[in-house]
């Protein structure tokens, strides 16, 4: 062997990425052909995509379109830059597009799959992970808004979600432009967006902060500076009154917008665009403790162009001893220019996504959707090399009667076999030695009963042995699926 080839590799990931074995590598898809489920029964037709889309078509997600490999993991190919998706509506932007001549109008299609993002790393924060998407192409009816926010409602339900432990929050962009309209605020205005930047900033920041931030400027906690829009008092209180609106009525929400936006057409339409979403919620008998209208919810500040929608869970956790709640795991809106930059023509869009991992990490968290897809695991231990025939065939009358079962194939003996077992998190060690072949039984342990007793009992050897009887019992050969199917149960 050559040095080149003697030199060894570092056993390593990069940063950004994670490994996924047994029941955490079929999390994912449990969440998602749930989700999926109900999406189909909604009428919604799966759509795959290629995890490589043209670095062109992904448009207003790349930070710098001068710098491709800048948010996203990029190559050049016959001198066209290709990259990794950044998201899955981008590529349904180019797909609806590309099939624009044949697909049915509105096209509903829902998609799963990973995506990449070449950032900075962090806690919670990984270049590679899976959303779930739902989007109706071609509405501009606000019942599609609606809808999708039912559909979405009825999926987190389906993986374990209760129905008062989410909440919708919804708004529309279309309101907010007329209130900035209303202060004198127009689109190409700088104030603008760092007006947007400052509501977003209100469960964080509370309403003195975002007050800060709209005047003159804010110094946080560290004593860092940020610069305000600088606004008059007189438009700072108009904003204020505007995201903090109660929200516990859409009815009484919806009037008090009739307020703020006045006979500004933006305003007014998106304010229709509201009523019409609470109307078919309401006739869905979605009521406002799991959907209201929020003023605060911005999202998307260059993105979206009309409704906007986030759901969050209302349940919270324990985070060194203090109750944190645990909030988003999804959202979306109405974006009707995205298909433009490939139509040139106008095609209104809306949807949601769904993000898996947050989910994952909420039903561990909150104890939800409970079950590992992964059934009990019988380990059938191999006394003798020299029957391993036997022990296949005990594993595999296991596995005819449902049971999860494999036959142990190390060279080690009985005790290594057994912290194998352990550390298989095996429920139930499957025994048959000599002794046991002789009197045509097998002995069969349930680890997952003994580990609690020893944990309970700990040093007490002598109370141990006598609740061994409860941990390890004796079948006959004849009935050993029953017999661990019956240990499997209790």
């Amino acid at each position: 062997m050559s040095n080149s080839e003697s030199k060894l590799v570092a056993a390593e990931k990069p940063r950004g990425f994670v490994d996924k074995l047994g029941a955490d590598a079929g999390a994912e898809e449990r969440i998602v052909t749930a989700v999926g489920k109900v999406y189909e029964k909604w009428g919604f037709d799966r759509l795959e995509t290629p995890a490589i889309e043209f670095t062109g078509a992904l448009g207003k997600f790349l930070p710098d379109t001068d710098r491709p490999n800048e948010g996203v993991f990029s190559f050049q190919d016959d001198e066209r830059w290709l990259s990794l998706r950044y998201d899955l509506t981008a590529p349904l932007a180019r797909f609806a597009a590309e099939n624009r001549d044949s697909l049915p109008k509105p096209f509903r299609r829902w998609q799963t799959g990973s995506v990449w993002r070449n950032e900075k790393p962090g806690p919670g924060r990984f270049r590679q992970f899976v959303q779930c998407d739902a989007d109706t192409v071609g509405s501009d009816n606000p019942a599609a808004d609606a809808e999708i926010i039912a559909m979405a409602g009825e999926a987190l339900e389906a993986i374990g979600v209760a129905r008062d432990g989410y909440l919708f929050k919804i708004n529309s962009r279309r309101i907010l432009n007329g209130v900035l309209l209303g202060i004198g605020l127009e689109p190409e205005s700088k104030a603008r967006l760092t007006v947007m930047r400052a509501i977003d900033k209100l469960d964080r920041v509370g309403v003195e902060g975002v007050a800060a931030l709209l005047g003159k400027g804010r110094k946080d906690e560290s004593g860092d500076f940020t610069k305000g829009a600088e606004l008059d008092p007189a438009n700072v209180q108009k904003v204020i009154d505007f995201v903090t609106l109660p929200t516990e009525s859409r009815s009484a929400v919806l009037e008090g917008l009739g307020r703020l936006v006045g006979d500004n057409d933006e305003g007014r339409a998106g304010l229709a665009e509201l009523a019409g979403i609470d109307a078919v919620l309401s006739a869905l008998g979605i009521d406002d403790r799991r959907a209201r209208i929020d003023p605060s919810v911005v999202r998307g500040l260059e993105y979206y162009t009309g409704a906007v929608y986030e759901a969050e869970l209302t349940a919270t956790v324990v985070d060194d001893g203090r109750l944190v709640r645990f909030g988003s795991v999804g959202g979306g809106g109405r974006y009707d220019d995205l298909i433009a930059r490939f139509t040139g023509e106008r095609m209104p869009a809306t949807g949601f996504s769904i993000g898996v991992s947050r989910l994952i990490a909420a039903q561990q968290a909150l104890g939800i959707g409970g079950e590992s897809a992964l059934a009990p695991l019988v380990i059938v231990l191999a006394m003798d090399r020299d029957r391993m025939g036997d022990y296949f065939a005990i594993a595999n009358e296991l596995r005819q009667g449902g049971v999860r079962a494999e036959v142990y194939l190390g060279s080690a003996g009985m005790k290594a076999q057994m912290k194998y077992a352990d550390k298989r998190q095996a429920r139930i060690a499957l025994i048959q030695g000599g002794d046991e072949l002789a009197k045509g039984v097998v002995t069969l342990k349930d680890l997952k009963l003994g580990a609690a007793i020893a944990s309970k009992l700990g040093e007490d050897r002598e109370a141990y042995a006598k609740a061994r009887e409860q941990v390890q019992q004796e079948a006959p050969r004849a009935q050993v699926v029953a017999a661990v199917q019956q240990m499997l149960a209790r």
